[in-house]
C-alpha cells in the first residue's frame, strides 16, 4: 500500500518521495510515506489522489485526514501507512526524515513513464 501511495504521488508530480519503515519505533503505523508538493492546491491534490487510488485499488479508506483545508501539511492515515504531503517550507521545518532518523528507508523506484 505504501508503494501504491508513492506511485500515486509520483503520477501527479509530487517530489522528494521517501518511504520510512517506522514499525519498530511507532506503534500506530508501519510506514510513513513523505512527499512534497509545489503549492497549497498541489499538496491538496496529491493527498486527494492518494486517497482515491488507495480506495480504488486496495479498497481501503483513510481512518482520518488532517490539514487538507490548509494544504501546508496533509496527513492521510490509513492505519498501516501514514502519508505526509508537505509544501517545501513545512517539510524542511518539521524534518520527519531527521526526526525518524533511525527508521530504515524502504526502497521505492519511480515508475517507468510510458508514452501513449
Amino acid at each position: 500500500m505504501a508503494k501504491a501511495a508513492a506511485d500515486a504521488i509520483f503520477a501527479k508530480n509530487g517530489t522528494d518521495i521517501v518511504l520510512l519503515d517506522v514499525e519498530a519505533s511507532f506503534l500506530l503505523s508501519d510506514v510513513f510515506v513523505i512527499a512534497t508538493g509545489r503549492s497549497r492546491p498541489h499538496v491538496q491534490s496529491l493527498a486527494e489522489h492518494v486517497e482515491e487510488q488507495i480506495k480504488d485499488v486496495q479498497g481501503v479508506k483513510p481512518l482520518r485526514v488532517e490539514g487538507q483545508s490548509e494544504g501546508e501539511w496533509v496527513l492521510v492515515d490509513f492505519g498501516d501507512i501514514i502519508v505526509h504531503v508537505f509544501q517545501n517550507g513545512p517539510r524542511e521545518f518539521y524534518s520527519l526524515e531527521r526526526l525518524w532518523g533511525d527508521a530504515a528507508r524502504i526502497t521505492w523506484e519511480e515508475p517507468a513513464v510510458t508514452d501513449g
